[in-house]
């Protein structure tokens, strides 16, 4: 079993991935993942520039969190099972800094006093994307450097057309698939998601009202129905997804891999059983 790690608590969350790390480079950059942390903490913060606060409620700093607990793990599981091709330390940072930053786009300018960042829903992934350009291009990163970290970003897009993005090379490829990976699945096996639907179906339907010529791909009409909603959507959407369309990488969150049991699937597994009981009870 992954140890246990409370992902309200960002500092928790930093000690895995840092421990992760550090494992995976024992030569590695001393203070690189505190950095990363810090980075996005401060961005999520509203200490960045003219940006707000965070204040989309489902999206907010903890879901981000997830997504990277669980990329840091699938990463170490891919490493450990040797499969090629090896990623070598700076591939890691950058993987580490989109799934940070995957999404920044429902970060707020000062000045915009209407609604919150679900409104962005529709295009939350570009503002993300120019937002990891924004931030890392002060901190003097590379230009191929920030372009492999928006071409991740771009990965977890549920429209996203995997086969038009411009990777440099498979395993660019394979970490924006892990992350996308990740995203979904850090999300979906939190103990508390299926109490969480409400909250966000409250963001699909403020971006369903802010954007009405840009209707969602999973808009629900109700709360009720969006949890209704969720069994389908795992079953038709996300398991194609993580299965054929990014390569089955949650198995190297199999413990042990490859036959090992993955607490990811179990979670998401149990959290649908949830939801059936809900909804037998309603």
């Amino acid at each position: 079993m992954f140890p246990q790690v409370d992902t309200k608590v960002p500092g928790e969350v930093e000690e895995e991935v840092s421990r992760i790390y550090h494992k995976l480079f024992p030569q590695g950059k001393r203070g690189f993942v505190q950095q990363a942390f810090e980075w996005a903490e401060s961005c999520f913060g509203g200490k960045f520039q003219d940006y707000q606060e965070i204040d989309a409620r489902y999206h907010d700093f903890e879901h981000t969190l997830q997504g990277t607990l669980c990329l840091a793990r699938l990463l170490y599981g891919r490493e450990q099972a040797g499969t090629r091709p090896k990623m070598d330390e700076r591939m890691f940072q950058l993987t580490l800094l989109a799934i940070l930053f995957h999404d920044t786009g429902y970060l707020k300018k000062r000045d915009d006093t209407e609604g919150t960042g679900a409104k962005y829903t529709p295009i939350h992934v570009g503002r993300s994307a120019a937002f990891a350009k924004e931030f890392l291009s002060d901190k003097g990163y590379a230009e191929a450097e920030i372009a492999a970290i928006q071409n991740m970003i771009n990965c977890t897009g549920v429209n996203a057309d995997l086969k038009s993005l411009p990777f440099h090379d498979d395993l660019e490829r394979t970490l924006g698939f892990s992350l996308a990976t990740a995203d979904l699945l850090g999300q979906m096996a939190a103990r508390d998601y299926v109490d969480k639907l409400p909250v966000l179906y409250l963001e699909f339907a403020e971006s369903a009202r802010s954007n009405p010529d840009r209707p969602l791909r999973f808009m629900s009409n109700s709360a009720e129905e969006l949890m209704r909603n969720t069994i389908p959507f795992w079953e038709k959407y996300v398991l194609p997804r993580i299965n054929d369309d990014f390569g089955k990488l949650y198995l190297f969150l199999n413990q042990p891999y490859p036959d090992g049991p993955n607490h990811y699937i179990t979670r998401v597994e149990q959290n649908m059983a949830k939801v059936r009981a809900r909804m037998g009870s309603s």
